[in-house]
């Protein structure tokens, strides 16, 4: 709050129904647009903020501070930020922010792998790994020929490769139609001591939002949308070692920064990223002690599902926040029995990357 100065008390009526009744609210957005609410008030109140494109949504506050705060949040959905519904990422994730905060896990996000898995071999599930799925025949030949339901956690493009002629031709189109917005570019670095940030408080978060102000995130945004590689990315950078010190080596600790890019971009942008952390900490390319890379394509052959390197399957414009992967009543349903999406491709949309 300090550093929001005047528009301090601005971003706590902005907040106060969504932090105030988080669980509520949370029960809502994690369904179907279609839905009947169980918390009709606490979702309406929500709506009519998520609803505003977020260049019009920090028109509340004064000053640049509280403005590129929320732009910089509400970035996090690698879209347009003049257009509807663009409110809704930043105003649901600084919600959860300030209702929870963005928890760390020790040991690295490994951990919360190896807690699932953990939880699956508990109950009698099973993993199989190195292997890429085509078809739903493999699939139940991998599951040793038992019927069942089928989740696919897969991209649209993933469903229209395994599941192909089954589904039904509106479906088989409208997944076609899917569209899948920018990339990221990521970049691994291992730096001796901590990043020499010119504002104190930065040196205590362990997640920040490398733009500028609101006018520069907002536009920065748009040209990467429309394909335009900026001289400045808006770049996310991870310095978690600040809440877990196990993740260091010695006086070396790690970072990882990433940056919006074009769809499929095939450009290297280590240097702009890296030009833009030195940005607001000098001297921070001196600390470097190693780097490591990863494009668009390697993204995409990592996780076939990452189309493009578009690592929230699929592209948040209004109608895909709206309505993903399509719309209809039930959004997981593809039209073949037993057969569900049930990816970022779906309600809520994309988050847990990490």
């Amino acid at each position: 709050r300090r550093s929001l100065g005047d528009d301090a008390d601005r971003w706590d009526r902005l907040f106060a129904n969504a932090t105030g009744n988080f669980e509520a609210l949370i029960a809502e957005v994690f369904q179907p647009v279609v839905h009947v609410p169980r918390h009709p008030v606490v979702l309406g109140r929500f709506g009519i903020d998520a609803l505003q494109p977020a260049t019009w949504a920090v028109r509340r506050f004064q000053d640049d501070p509280a403005r590129a705060l929320f732009m910089g949040v509400a970035a996090h959905a690698f879209a347009r930020l003049d257009t509807p519904l663009s409110s809704s990422v930043g105003l649901m994730l600084t919600a959860a922010t300030h209702a929870v905060g963005w928890p760390v896990a020790e040991g690295g996000t490994e951990s919360i792998t190896r807690a699932l898995l953990a939880e699956l071999a508990e109950l009698g599930g099973k993993v199989v790994t190195g292997v890429r799925v085509t078809s739903l025949d493999q699939l139940r030949d991998l599951a040793g020929g038992r019927p069942g339901v089928v989740l696919l956690d897969t991209a649209p493009a993933g469903v229209l490769e395994i599941v192909g002629e089954m589904l039904p031709a509106r479906v088989r189109r409208a997944l076609g139609r899917y569209r899948y917005g920018p990339a990221a570019f990521k970049v691994e670095i291992a730096i001796e001591g901590d990043i020499p940030w010119t504002n104190e408080d930065c040196r205590r978060a362990g997640t920040l939002h490398l733009g500028g102000t609101a006018a520069e995130i907002a536009a920065i945004e748009k040209e990467t949308t429309r394909g335009v590689m900026a001289e400045r990315p808006f770049v996310l950078l991870g310095q978690q070692y600040l809440a877990d010190p196990t993740r260091s080596r010695g006086s070396v600790n790690p970072i990882y920064a990433y940056a919006h890019v074009p769809h499929a971009y095939d450009g290297n942008a280590t240097e702009a990223i890296l030009g833009q952390i030195e940005r607001f900490a000098p001297g921070f390319r001196e600390r470097i002690v190693a780097v490591s890379t990863r494009t668009p394509a390697e993204f995409e052959t990592y996780n076939p599902n990452w189309v493009g390197g578009d690592i929230s399957a699929g592209a948040n414009t209004a109608l895909q926040i709206a309505f993903r992967p399509r719309p209809a009543l039930d959004p997981y349903a593809l039209g073949v029995p037993g057969v569900y999406l049930c990816s970022s491709a779906t309600p809520p949309g994309g988050g847990v990357h990490g």
